[in-house]
Protein backbone atom coordinates (compact mmCIF):
# COMPACT_ATOMS: atom_id res chain seq x y z
CA UNK A 1 0.00 0.00 0.00
CA UNK A 2 1.53 3.35 -0.96
CA UNK A 3 0.98 6.17 1.56
CA UNK A 4 1.87 9.44 2.43
CA UNK A 5 2.79 11.32 5.82
CA UNK A 6 4.44 13.95 7.40
CA UNK A 7 7.74 12.96 8.72
CA UNK A 8 10.49 14.72 10.23
CA UNK A 9 13.97 14.32 9.82
CA UNK A 10 16.28 15.94 12.11
CA UNK A 11 15.75 15.59 15.95
CA UNK A 12 17.24 18.95 15.83
CA UNK A 13 14.30 19.97 13.94
CA UNK A 14 11.28 18.65 15.31
CA UNK A 15 8.57 20.35 14.79
CA UNK A 16 9.69 20.65 11.02
CA UNK A 17 7.24 17.76 9.15
CA UNK A 18 7.63 17.69 5.32
CA UNK A 19 5.25 14.97 3.54
CA UNK A 20 6.61 12.28 2.12
CA UNK A 21 5.87 9.30 0.58
CA UNK A 22 6.15 5.51 2.12
CA UNK A 23 5.29 1.92 1.54
CA UNK A 24 3.72 0.05 4.47
CA UNK A 25 4.54 -3.41 5.63
CA UNK A 26 3.82 -6.09 3.32
CA UNK A 27 0.60 -7.26 3.27
CA UNK A 28 -0.42 -10.39 5.72
CA UNK A 29 -3.61 -12.59 5.73
CA UNK A 30 -4.60 -11.16 9.45
CA UNK A 31 -3.62 -7.50 8.08
CA UNK A 32 -6.59 -4.69 7.78
CA UNK A 33 -5.79 -1.26 5.66
CA UNK A 34 -7.29 1.77 7.30
CA UNK A 35 -7.44 5.11 5.66
CA UNK A 36 -6.97 7.40 8.52
CA UNK A 37 -9.77 10.61 9.71
CA UNK A 38 -7.84 11.45 13.07
CA UNK A 39 -4.92 11.10 14.93
CA UNK A 40 -4.29 11.98 18.48
CA UNK A 41 -0.79 13.66 19.35
CA UNK A 42 0.84 12.08 22.63
CA UNK A 43 3.43 12.79 24.56
CA UNK A 44 5.54 10.00 23.29
CA UNK A 45 5.86 11.24 19.96
CA UNK A 46 7.57 14.44 21.72
CA UNK A 47 9.86 12.15 22.97
CA UNK A 48 10.80 10.09 20.25
CA UNK A 49 10.97 12.59 17.35
CA UNK A 50 13.09 14.86 19.80
CA UNK A 51 15.23 11.91 20.60
CA UNK A 52 14.52 12.04 23.85
CA UNK A 53 14.04 8.30 24.15
CA UNK A 54 17.00 7.72 21.60
CA UNK A 55 18.22 8.50 18.00
CA UNK A 56 14.84 7.43 16.08
CA UNK A 57 14.76 5.58 12.63
CA UNK A 58 14.66 8.65 10.19
CA UNK A 59 12.80 9.50 8.12
CA UNK A 60 9.93 8.94 10.90
CA UNK A 61 6.11 9.47 10.79
CA UNK A 62 4.73 9.28 14.11
CA UNK A 63 1.62 8.83 15.42
CA UNK A 64 -0.08 6.19 17.42
CA UNK A 65 -3.83 7.61 18.00
CA UNK A 66 -5.49 6.19 14.83
CA UNK A 67 -8.82 6.48 14.16
CA UNK A 68 -10.33 5.40 10.76
CA UNK A 69 -11.67 3.66 8.36
CA UNK A 70 -11.22 -0.06 7.15
CA UNK A 71 -10.91 -0.12 3.19
CA UNK A 72 -9.29 -3.69 3.10
CA UNK A 73 -9.02 -6.71 5.06
CA UNK A 74 -6.63 -9.82 4.42
CA UNK A 75 -8.01 -13.21 3.71
CA UNK A 76 -7.97 -14.55 7.39
CA UNK A 77 -9.75 -11.36 9.19
CA UNK A 78 -12.81 -12.59 10.94
CA UNK A 79 -13.35 -9.35 13.34
CA UNK A 80 -13.62 -6.58 10.68
CA UNK A 81 -14.96 -5.74 7.40
CA UNK A 82 -14.36 -2.64 4.71
CA UNK A 83 -16.51 0.36 5.89
CA UNK A 84 -16.17 -0.51 9.15
CA UNK A 85 -14.77 1.95 11.71
CA UNK A 86 -11.49 1.14 13.38
CA UNK A 87 -8.47 2.49 16.56
CA UNK A 88 -5.31 1.65 16.51
CA UNK A 89 -2.69 2.57 19.29
CA UNK A 90 0.57 2.27 20.28
CA UNK A 91 1.43 -1.34 19.51
CA UNK A 92 0.96 -3.11 15.96
CA UNK A 93 2.39 -6.39 16.01
CA UNK A 94 4.00 -9.56 18.91
CA UNK A 95 5.25 -12.81 18.64
CA UNK A 96 1.72 -14.45 19.46
CA UNK A 97 3.08 -17.51 20.91
CA UNK A 98 4.81 -16.54 24.23
CA UNK A 99 2.95 -16.54 26.99
CA UNK A 100 2.48 -12.61 27.62
CA UNK A 101 0.77 -12.80 24.12
CA UNK A 102 -1.37 -16.27 24.94
CA UNK A 103 -2.96 -14.81 28.08
CA UNK A 104 -4.73 -11.40 26.33
CA UNK A 105 -1.53 -9.17 27.45
CA UNK A 106 0.23 -8.98 24.47
CA UNK A 107 1.14 -5.22 25.18
CA UNK A 108 4.14 -7.01 27.43
CA UNK A 109 5.07 -9.73 24.45
CA UNK A 110 8.21 -11.36 25.68
CA UNK A 111 9.35 -12.48 22.02
CA UNK A 112 9.82 -15.87 20.26
CA UNK A 113 12.35 -16.84 18.08
CA UNK A 114 13.42 -13.89 16.16
CA UNK A 115 9.50 -12.46 16.61
CA UNK A 116 8.54 -9.57 18.68
CA UNK A 117 6.59 -6.67 19.69
CA UNK A 118 6.33 -3.69 17.29
CA UNK A 119 5.46 -0.68 18.11
CA UNK A 120 3.56 1.41 15.66
CA UNK A 121 6.35 3.92 14.30
CA UNK A 122 10.02 3.90 14.65
CA UNK A 123 10.00 -0.04 15.00
CA UNK A 124 10.96 -2.78 12.28
CA UNK A 125 9.35 -5.63 11.58
CA UNK A 126 10.95 -9.20 11.69
CA UNK A 127 11.29 -8.94 7.33
CA UNK A 128 12.60 -5.78 8.04
CA UNK A 129 9.85 -3.78 6.92
CA UNK A 130 9.63 -0.25 9.04
CA UNK A 131 6.29 1.01 11.00
CA UNK A 132 5.12 4.27 10.36
CA UNK A 133 2.30 5.79 12.36
CA UNK A 134 -0.64 7.73 11.99
CA UNK A 135 0.57 11.29 10.78
CA UNK A 136 -0.10 9.58 7.35
CA UNK A 137 -3.40 9.24 5.23
CA UNK A 138 -3.36 5.36 6.19
CA UNK A 139 -1.61 2.44 8.27
CA UNK A 140 -1.82 -1.94 8.00
CA UNK A 141 -1.83 -3.12 11.04
CA UNK A 142 -2.96 -7.02 12.44
CA UNK A 143 -6.43 -7.11 13.24
CA UNK A 144 -5.00 -8.13 16.98
CA UNK A 145 -3.93 -4.47 17.38
CA UNK A 146 -7.42 -2.77 15.78
CA UNK A 147 -9.87 -1.99 18.26
CA UNK A 148 -13.40 -1.35 17.53
CA UNK A 149 -15.27 1.71 17.65
CA UNK A 150 -18.91 1.35 19.88
CA UNK A 151 -21.96 3.44 18.45
CA UNK A 152 -22.15 6.39 20.41
CA UNK A 153 -18.31 7.33 20.17
CA UNK A 154 -16.66 10.20 17.48
CA UNK A 155 -13.80 9.12 16.18
CA UNK A 156 -11.89 12.51 17.38
CA UNK A 157 -12.64 11.34 20.84
CA UNK A 158 -11.74 7.13 20.51
CA UNK A 159 -8.14 8.32 18.71
CA UNK A 160 -6.34 9.67 21.66
CA UNK A 161 -7.85 6.93 24.12
CA UNK A 162 -5.88 4.24 22.11
CA UNK A 163 -2.84 5.27 23.77
CA UNK A 164 -4.06 8.11 26.27
CA UNK A 165 -6.92 6.69 27.24
CA UNK A 166 -5.55 2.98 27.03
CA UNK A 167 -2.23 3.86 29.32
CA UNK A 168 -4.34 5.45 32.24
CA UNK A 169 -7.76 2.63 32.04
CA UNK A 170 -5.34 -0.11 32.00
CA UNK A 171 -3.78 -0.14 35.39
CA UNK A 172 -7.47 1.72 37.19
CA UNK A 173 -8.94 -1.03 36.01
CA UNK A 174 -6.38 -3.94 37.19
CA UNK A 175 -5.50 -2.30 40.90
CA UNK A 176 -9.51 -2.73 41.30
CA UNK A 177 -10.51 0.78 41.10
CA UNK A 178 -14.34 0.68 41.72
CA UNK A 179 -16.65 1.88 44.44
CA UNK A 180 -15.13 2.44 48.23
CA UNK A 181 -11.58 3.41 46.69
CA UNK A 182 -10.17 6.42 47.08
CA UNK A 183 -7.63 6.92 44.33
CA UNK A 184 -5.43 10.23 43.23
CA UNK A 185 -4.80 11.46 39.70
CA UNK A 186 -1.57 12.71 39.79
CA UNK A 187 -0.99 16.01 36.86
CA UNK A 188 -4.28 16.52 34.85
CA UNK A 189 -2.21 16.60 31.59
CA UNK A 190 -2.82 14.47 28.28
CA UNK A 191 -3.17 11.36 30.11
CA UNK A 192 -4.48 12.85 33.62
CA UNK A 193 -7.62 13.93 31.83
CA UNK A 194 -8.05 10.91 30.69
CA UNK A 195 -7.51 9.21 34.48
CA UNK A 196 -9.71 11.38 36.39
CA UNK A 197 -12.85 10.05 34.21
CA UNK A 198 -11.94 7.10 34.19
CA UNK A 199 -11.63 6.36 37.60
CA UNK A 200 -14.82 8.05 38.49
CA UNK A 201 -16.55 6.51 35.67
CA UNK A 202 -15.06 3.03 37.55
CA UNK A 203 -16.71 4.50 40.57
CA UNK A 204 -13.92 5.64 42.70
CA UNK A 205 -13.50 8.45 44.78
CA UNK A 206 -11.28 10.66 42.71
CA UNK A 207 -8.82 13.55 43.78
CA UNK A 208 -7.04 15.06 41.55
CA UNK A 209 -3.17 16.75 41.74
CA UNK A 210 -2.38 19.83 40.23
CA UNK A 211 0.11 22.34 40.34
CA UNK A 212 -2.02 24.26 37.65
CA UNK A 213 -4.49 26.87 39.56
CA UNK A 214 -6.52 27.15 36.61
CA UNK A 215 -6.81 23.38 36.03
CA UNK A 216 -8.79 22.80 38.87
CA UNK A 217 -12.57 23.59 38.05
CA UNK A 218 -11.23 21.66 35.21
CA UNK A 219 -10.62 19.01 37.18
CA UNK A 220 -13.80 19.09 39.03
CA UNK A 221 -15.96 19.23 35.93
CA UNK A 222 -13.68 15.52 34.87
CA UNK A 223 -15.06 13.66 37.58
CA UNK A 224 -12.75 14.96 40.68
CA UNK A 225 -14.37 15.34 43.77
CA UNK A 226 -11.67 17.09 45.46
CA UNK A 227 -8.43 18.53 43.91
CA UNK A 228 -5.11 19.48 45.42
CA UNK A 229 -3.04 22.05 44.59
CA UNK A 230 0.52 20.44 44.48
CA UNK A 231 2.21 24.11 44.05
CA UNK A 232 1.14 24.38 48.16
CA UNK A 233 3.85 23.59 50.34
CA UNK A 234 3.36 20.36 51.93
CA UNK A 235 0.54 19.66 50.37
CA UNK A 236 1.03 16.16 51.20
CA UNK A 237 0.56 16.26 54.67
CA UNK A 238 -2.68 16.79 55.37
CA UNK A 239 -3.59 13.30 52.96
CA UNK A 240 -1.18 11.03 54.98
CA UNK A 241 -2.25 7.22 55.00
CA UNK A 242 -5.50 8.41 52.60
CA UNK A 243 -5.46 6.82 48.94
CA UNK A 244 -5.61 3.22 47.99
CA UNK A 245 -3.90 3.99 44.51
CA UNK A 246 -2.22 7.14 43.31
CA UNK A 247 -1.56 6.93 39.13
CA UNK A 248 1.08 9.70 38.71
CA UNK A 249 1.23 10.62 34.96
CA UNK A 250 3.61 13.36 35.11
CA UNK A 251 6.76 12.85 32.85
CA UNK A 252 8.83 15.39 34.49
CA UNK A 253 11.08 13.74 36.95
CA UNK A 254 11.74 16.14 39.66
CA UNK A 255 8.35 17.54 39.22
CA UNK A 256 6.85 15.83 42.83
CA UNK A 257 9.24 13.75 45.26
CA UNK A 258 8.45 9.77 45.20
CA UNK A 259 8.52 10.02 49.00
CA UNK A 260 6.02 12.89 49.36
CA UNK A 261 3.41 10.71 47.11
CA UNK A 262 4.19 7.33 48.79
CA UNK A 263 3.50 9.31 51.85
CA UNK A 264 -0.31 9.76 50.79
CA UNK A 265 -0.79 6.05 50.42
CA UNK A 266 -3.07 3.85 52.67
CA UNK A 267 -1.22 0.74 54.37
CA UNK A 268 -0.49 -1.47 50.99
CA UNK A 269 -1.22 1.28 48.78
CA UNK A 270 0.16 1.57 45.40
CA UNK A 271 1.69 4.45 43.31
CA UNK A 272 1.64 3.52 39.85
CA UNK A 273 3.65 5.47 37.12
CA UNK A 274 2.74 5.99 33.90
CA UNK A 275 4.28 9.32 33.38
CA UNK A 276 7.88 8.13 31.66
CA UNK A 277 10.20 11.14 31.51
CA UNK A 278 13.17 11.37 29.49
CA UNK A 279 15.44 11.47 32.66
CA UNK A 280 16.33 9.26 35.64
CA UNK A 281 14.29 9.38 38.60
CA UNK A 282 15.57 10.89 42.00
CA UNK A 283 17.18 8.29 44.33
CA UNK A 284 15.34 7.80 47.78
CA UNK A 285 15.91 5.51 50.79
CA UNK A 286 13.83 2.24 50.84
CA UNK A 287 12.55 3.05 54.17
CA UNK A 288 10.26 5.55 52.71
CA UNK A 289 8.01 2.71 51.89
CA UNK A 290 8.20 0.93 54.77
CA UNK A 291 6.26 3.14 57.24
CA UNK A 292 2.53 2.06 55.08
CA UNK A 293 4.50 -0.82 53.28
CA UNK A 294 4.03 1.11 49.96
CA UNK A 295 4.54 -0.50 46.49
CA UNK A 296 5.34 1.41 43.70
CA UNK A 297 5.08 0.36 39.72
CA UNK A 298 5.04 1.16 36.06
CA UNK A 299 2.65 -0.38 33.01
CA UNK A 300 2.76 -0.07 28.95
CA UNK A 301 0.10 0.64 27.43
CA UNK A 302 -2.76 -1.78 27.35
CA UNK A 303 -3.97 -5.12 25.70
CA UNK A 304 -6.73 -5.06 23.36
CA UNK A 305 -9.63 -6.70 25.75
CA UNK A 306 -8.50 -3.71 28.12
CA UNK A 307 -9.29 -1.66 25.13
CA UNK A 308 -12.56 -3.10 24.58
CA UNK A 309 -13.68 -2.93 28.17
CA UNK A 310 -11.97 0.85 27.95
CA UNK A 311 -14.42 1.81 24.95
CA UNK A 312 -17.10 0.30 26.53
CA UNK A 313 -17.06 2.35 29.41
CA UNK A 314 -16.31 5.29 27.46
CA UNK A 315 -19.83 4.77 25.50
CA UNK A 316 -21.95 4.31 28.26
CA UNK A 317 -20.55 6.93 31.13
CA UNK A 318 -20.02 9.71 28.40
CA UNK A 319 -16.52 9.84 28.94
CA UNK A 320 -14.38 12.33 26.15
CA UNK A 321 -11.51 13.69 24.85
CA UNK A 322 -10.97 17.08 25.90
CA UNK A 323 -9.46 18.55 22.74
CA UNK A 324 -8.10 20.99 20.43
CA UNK A 325 -8.56 19.31 16.87
CA UNK A 326 -6.27 20.96 13.80
CA UNK A 327 -4.90 20.37 9.93
CA UNK A 328 -2.52 17.38 10.16
CA UNK A 329 -0.84 20.25 8.06
CA UNK A 330 -0.06 21.98 11.79
CA UNK A 331 1.22 18.77 13.72
CA UNK A 332 4.00 21.10 14.38
CA UNK A 333 2.33 23.15 16.28
CA UNK A 334 0.97 20.43 18.11
CA UNK A 335 4.36 19.16 18.86
CA UNK A 336 5.32 22.31 20.13
CA UNK A 337 1.94 22.87 22.26
CA UNK A 338 2.61 19.56 23.82
CA UNK A 339 6.30 19.99 24.58
CA UNK A 340 5.78 23.27 26.43
CA UNK A 341 2.82 22.00 28.34
CA UNK A 342 -0.04 24.43 26.23
CA UNK A 343 -2.45 21.47 25.75
CA UNK A 344 -5.95 21.70 26.67
CA UNK A 345 -5.96 18.45 26.74
CA UNK A 346 -4.73 17.03 24.17
CA UNK A 347 -4.57 18.14 20.01
CA UNK A 348 -5.99 15.88 17.81
CA UNK A 349 -5.44 16.18 14.12
CA UNK A 350 -8.00 15.96 11.39
CA UNK A 351 -6.39 13.97 8.18
CA UNK A 352 -6.12 16.66 4.99
CA UNK A 353 -3.81 14.26 3.31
Amino acid sequence: MDLKGYAIHDTKKYTDFKVIDFKSKSQGPYDIDIATTYCGVCSSDVHTITGGWGEPILPLVSGHEIAGKVVAVGEKVTEFKVGDRAVVGAQVCSCFECKACENDLENYCMGSGDKGPVDTYNAKYENGDIAHGGYSNGVRVHERFVFAVPEGLKDEDVAPMACGGLTVFAPLEFYGTGPGKKVGIVGIGGLGHFAVQFAAALGAEVTAFTHQGDKIEDAKKMGAKHVVNTSEKEFEKNHAFEFDLLLSTVDDSKAISLPQLTSMLNVHGRLHMVGLPDKELEAFKAQALAGNGASISVSHIGSKVQANKMYKLAAEKGVTTWKEIIPMKDVGKAIEGVKTNKARYRYVLKMDL
